[in-house]
């Protein structure tokens, strides 16, 4: 009989690492997005949420924004070659926005 372990299967890492951090706290400073996902909303309004997985100040944090504009913006940096990346997070009239 086999063991399990002789299957070799991982198990998929879906979380993200490191404590959470309010988005007001990293605005306009510089960050490092090592990855992302989008998910529903959990207040099942059918808007979306940003997961953001950062490094800031030299420790992995997780960020959680519902800003259309930021979820539009990181779908258009390329998965393969475009992470990690450096930016800052600015409000540009209520707007958060990647710079």
């Amino acid at each position: 009989m086999k063991n399990f372990k002789d299957f070799g299967i991982k198990a998929e890492t879906t979380s993200f690492t490191g404590d959470k951090i309010k988005i007001k706290r990293i605005i306009d400073k510089e960050i490092t997005v090592l990855n992302y996902r989008i998910e529903d909303s959990v207040y099942g309004d059918g808007k979306k949420c940003l997961h953001l997985q950062i490094e800031f100040d030299n420790e992995k944090r997780v960020v959680f924004v519902g800003s259309v504009v930021l979820i539009s913006m990181i779908q258009s940096v390329p998965r393969e070659t475009g992470f990690p990346f450096k930016t800052k997070i600015i409000n540009n009239d209520g707007r958060y926005e990647f710079s």
